[in-house]
Order: C-alpha cells, then structure tokens, then sequence
C-alpha cells in the first residue's frame, strides 16, 4: 500500500522481502526493481548467513544499501524499561556525579539487561516482564538456530572448526588476558588450520575479533598485530548463555567473579562499535600494563579500561598516559560519573552515552 501522500515525493509502495537469504533469486530481484521499477521501494530482511557468505547466484553490487543493524543496545532497552530514567540520563550536559536515586535505579536496569542481552526476543521477554525461562528458552533457541546455520552455510570442512571455535569463547574470555588461544580450541590447533573458520564467524557478524595495536598512532588500523587478537560475542546475553552462566549469577555469585569482567568488556564493545561504528583495538606493553581497547574517534586516540565493579585500582592508564599523553583516557566502572584531569570516569551502564560525554568534555 502506498505509504506517503506527500506533494513533495511521489506515492511509491513499499515491498518488504524478509528472510531474503533464503532466496538468491529474489536477492537478485533487487537490480531490477532498482532499474526497471523506480515506483517501488524495497526493503529486504535478512541474516548475514546466506547473504554475504552466499556463493550460489551473483549479487546485485551497486544496487543496494546496507544498514548494519546491531543488537539492542541499552540505551534503546533503557528508553522501553523507563522513560523517565532514559531522559534522566538524556538531559547529562555536565562531567558530574549522577544522583544516588537514579544511580541505583539505572544499575538496576543495567543488571536488567546483562542477563536478556539485546536480541531482540529475549530483551521484549525481560522487558515484559515474562520471566527467566522465557528469557532463557529465547537465547537457547537462537543459539539452536546458529548451530544449524553453520551446517546449512559454511562448506563442511569447516563446520567442525568453527563450531569448535564458537564453543570455546567462553574459555578464550575467562583468562586473564582474553587473548585467543588456538589450545583452547583443539590440543596442537595452528593458526592456518583455523583461519578460514575465524573469517566464517567474524564476516557472519557473529563475533568481533579486536586485535593487538603494536604502535598507538593514527591510524590505528595501520599497527595491527594480526597474530594477537581477542574474540568477543555479538551480544552480551547470548555470551552468557553460551557460558551457561545462571541467570542469578549476574546478581552478585563470588562465584561469577573470573568470568564478570569479560561480560563488561563484552558489554563495552557493543556500545562502542554501535555507537562509534568502528572496532577499537587493545594495547599491552611487554607485561607491565595493558588497555582493555584502543578507540581512533576523529584524530584522537583514546585508551579505555573496563572494571566491572567498583574497584578501580590499576596502573595501565597511568602507564598509558606516561607514554602517550592522550588527550582524554576513558574508565568503565560502577563508580559514578566524574572527571579528573583527562581521566573520565563513566558509569559502565552508561557506555552508550560515551560519544556524548566525550563532546560535554571537549566543551
């Protein structure tokens, strides 16, 4: 049905194809509709698996724009679970601690949305308020759902590697220093023999690989150590599911402590990949220090330490700016919002703010 009565843009009716992964023809429909039929305009649907990894019929390059939808992001959860606390946080205009009220209530939500994550049927189970197993039963069933498209679109070879991979990432992120470790994977595993199944995940959009920076200048992408990278998940919640972390781990277990820090860092790369739509890289200095992630925001170059608690002690970021003098370094916490010279301390729950808070700084 015609979707506009503007006098300024013609009536045009809008077609939706979802799932067009399942078609190549119809993927191919989209020239033609393009050239042929201006009257209409298209929106096509679709999961990474069997569009960009499609090898079956020719793509129509050139007559397609892409938009990268990620999972739902806090702010978008924070905004269905509240209004009132999301335009609390949209009115910050000053580098000040919050109130304790909204503090503790946003921390809620935070807590909230570690457990659901941001794919969207489980994140509508929580904020609906269905309860744990519904919760639970919605990750299960896209974590089914993945199995299955790795058979259905890697070549077979691979679907051992890189269902392998995928199920040690749980592992590779409960280490200390998060760096990926064939080991882990298979006993005796190679780079080589892995590589292919590492491209398969990340080009599916199913992982993040964030690799070593060997040089913090711009750009970062020049410096990159290819051999040292960390893997992270595409969502926060199907992370813990895939950790089979309980649901009421997330409360508070002593017991969830190892394992808590790499859902911040987790959490944090979502945020900072849709909100600034580029992967950061991390740092690490022979040992004596390391940054959680490298961000390259216009020309600057920005260190970001992710604690997921409220003990901050560390000495990378002081090591960092000794070296480097940035001219803004970052910190996850659950401490509150302040500043203390180029430091900037931000709530974790407020990481999809940071681009925000980073021009209140500059002011």
């Amino acid at each position: 049905a015609p979707y506009t009565d503007s006098p300024i843009f013609p009536q045009k009716t809008l077609i939706i194809f979802d799932e067009i992964q399942e078609c190549n023809k119809a993927l191919n429909t989209l020239k033609y509709f393009c050239e042929s039929a201006p009257q209409y305009c298209i929106i096509a649907a679709g999961s990474l698996l069997g569009v960009s990894l499609s090898q079956d019929d020719s793509f129509p390059v050139g007559k397609v724009e892409f938009v990268q939808i990620y999972p739902v992001s806090f702010k978008e959860f924070l905004a269905a679970e509240s209004h009132e606390l999301f335009d609390s946080v949209e009115r910050i205009n000053k580098i000040e601690p919050i109130s304790a009220i909204v503090f503790n209530k946003l921390q809620q939500v935070y807590h909230k949305y570690q457990i659901s994550g941001g794919m969207p049927a489980a994140a509508s189970a929580s904020l609906d308020n269905l309860g744990t197993l519904e919760i639970e039963g919605q990750l299960q069933k896209i974590l089914n759902a993945y199995a299955l498209d790795f058979a259905k679109h890697s070549p077979s070879k691979n679907i051992p590697k890189i269902t392998a991979i995928w199920k040690s990432i749980p592992s590779q992120l409960s280490k200390e220093n998060r760096k990926f470790v064939y080991k882990l994977v298979r006993a005796g595993a190679r780079a080589r023999e892995y590589e292919d199944a590492l491209l398969w995940l990340e080009h599916a959009g199913l992982i993040a690989r964030v690799f070593e920076n060997t040089k913090p200048f711009l750009p970062l992408s020049a410096y990159d150590d290819l051999t040292a990278f960390k893997i992270y998940l595409s969502d926060i919640g199907l992370l813990r599911k895939l950790a089979k972390l309980p649901a009421d781990a997330v409360a508070g277990s002593d017991l969830f402590m190892e394992f808590k820090g790499a859902l911040a860092e987790n959490f944090v790369l979502q945020s900072l990949l849709a909100d600034f739509e580029v992967i950061p890289r991390y740092w690490a200095s022979g040992g004596k220090a390391e940054i959680d992630f490298l961000l390259q925001y216009n020309t600057d170059i920005i260190p970001i330490e992710v604690k997921s608690a409220y003990q901050t002690i560390g000495k990378s970021l002081t090591e960092y700016n000794k070296t480097y003098s940035p001219k803004y370094r970052i910190r996850y916490s659950l401490n509150n919002l302040k500043a203390d010279d180029n430091l900037i301390n931000i709530p974790i729950f407020l990481a999809d703010w940071t681009k925000k808070l980073l021009l209140i700084m500059k002011r």
